[in-house]
């Protein structure tokens, strides 16, 4: 397959699993197009059929800070790679898009006029063309200011669009089974990307939750299955996160979620169970971990224990609905859940196989040595959501490279570990820096009401 130099229109501001060329540098860095070297059509087609951060990718023609550079860059594209696409007997049409802007229809048919330079041969076919092109302009980032003529422009010959509709098709709104922490469609869709799910993998989340990643991995054929040691989340019953509905449904549970996909065929089970103490028999099980654990701010950290173990135990909530006997729970400190997700992991999953997680950090402290590390599991990538000015986290993917040798636990010793320890407060954290800005909020409304009565 030959090479090919691309255009990706990235969409949302990340390009889903694709590399940048650096050796382009005439472009602002924050521009949501994309020039990339080295990929094959095969290539190209491959990611566009998974990913839903990039919207298109196009085969790149020319390119230039005007029309007349476009054209210049057009006529030297090599003829060979042009032709098999302009034939008298094939059919086409030419889009324009913008970005930033939006140009009014008589502007878009004068800017396909201007490109009559270009020898097509073939017929205009709006409806169902063999061949699409595409002028892309790009206006910059600033809505407040848009320049008159577009800061640069492109031009190629359409391959493939990108998953996005999966964001709109899988929308939690739309939802079967909800709660106050399900998933983003489009973050879980980028887990699944991130843990390269495919079909007949079996893929496990420790804490499932309503169990958002159990469906997006299962929209690309993988088996699923996860734990949660909420009994009435697990079984679908108790108050409703949704408004003006006090009581779930007698069908809300994960199960329904993916009937309502179509994938219900793919459901294993979900258990009600406690992470820091795995049901799971001894060896190797699953392909891909992805998981969300919780932070302590809209869902608590806990784990099963007794009175005699933790003065921090904690009751059953007042919905609870589950057996007589309620085991007591108690805190679950965030460094011992990350310690017992990277041990479980690497215990369980296959070699190769990945674990796929959310690390809250309190921003003003992070470094990357504070990301925990296992000696079985090998650092893939690091990337940050913001969640405010003080608080964000990381999508953190790890690879197994190794079997575990020794004790799991003993790389706890190893200092990279010990800067997460204080992280443990991240709640704390996180609530004092919503309390700081309320503070400042309320002594700028006291400074105006106090300047106003002089």
């Amino acid at each position: 397959m030959w090479r090919m130099r691309a255009a990706v229109d990235r969409g949302d501001g990340s390009c889903g699993g694709l590399y940048r060329d650096d050796q382009f540098t005439d472009e602002c860095s924050d521009s949501p197009f994309w020039r990339l070297n080295g990929l094959s059509e095969e290539d190209v087609n491959s990611i566009m059929a998974r990913t839903v951060c990039a919207k298109s990718a196009f085969e790149l023609w020319g390119h230039g800070r005007t029309h007349s550079e476009l054209r210049n860059s057009l006529l030297k594209y090599p003829t060979e790679n042009m032709s098999p696409f302009l034939q008298k007997d094939s059919t086409y049409k030419i889009n324009v898009y913008t970005f930033n802007k939006t140009l009014e229809f008589e502007d878009r048919i004068k800017k396909i006029d201007a490109m009559e330079y270009l020898s097509f041969e073939g017929r205009v076919n709006l409806r169902n063309p063999k061949h699409i092109f595409c002028l892309l302009e790009d206006y910059g980032t600033d809505p407040n200011d848009i320049p008159d003529e577009p800061l640069y422009i492109y031009f190629g010959r359409w391959i493939a669009d990108g998953q996005r509709e999966l964001i709109r098709s899988h929308s939690v709104k739309n939802r079967h089974f909800i709660g106050n922490t399900s998933m983003d469609a489009g973050l879980s869709f980028i887990m699944a990307n991130h843990a390269r799910v495919k079909a007949y993998d079996l893929v496990y989340d420790p804490f499932v939750g309503t169990g958002s990643l159990l469906v997006a991995c299962s929209h690309f054929g993988a088996y699923v299955c996860g734990t949660d040691i909420d009994y009435n989340t697990i079984h679908g019953i108790g108050k409703a996160s949704r408004k003006n509905q006090k009581w779930r449904g007698p069908d809300e549970n994960i199960r329904a979620n993916l009937r309502q996909y179509g994938s219900e065929k793919l459901y294993v089970d979900v258990l009600v169970s406690d992470a820091s103490k795995p049901i799971w028999r001894d060896g190797v099980l699953f392909d891909a971990i992805i998981t969300d654990p919780p932070y302590g701010i809209r869902e608590s950290t806990r784990r099963t224990g007794s009175q005699k173990d933790s003065v921090n135990s904690v009751k059953p909530s007042e919905d609870y609905v589950g057996d007589s006997h309620v085991p007591v729970s108690m805190a679950y400190h965030l460094s011992d859940i990350f310690t017992d997700l990277l041990n479980f992991s690497a215990h369980h999953l296959v070699i190769g196989g990945r674990l796929v997680y959310w690390l809250p950090i309190y921003r003003p402290e992070y470094c990357e040595e504070m990301v925990p590390l296992n000696a079985c599991l090998r650092l893939v990538s690091n990337c940050e959501q913001t969640l405010s000015s003080h608080t964000s986290r990381r999508l953190i993917t790890m690879e197994k490279i190794k079997e575990p040798e020794v004790d799991a636990l003993a790389h706890l010793s190893d200092p990279h570990f010990s800067p997460y320890q204080g992280h443990n407060a991240f709640r704390e954290k996180y609530f004092s820096g919503i309390s700081k800005r309320t503070l400042t909020g309320k002594e700028e409304t006291n400074k105006m009401a106090t300047n106003g009565g002089e």
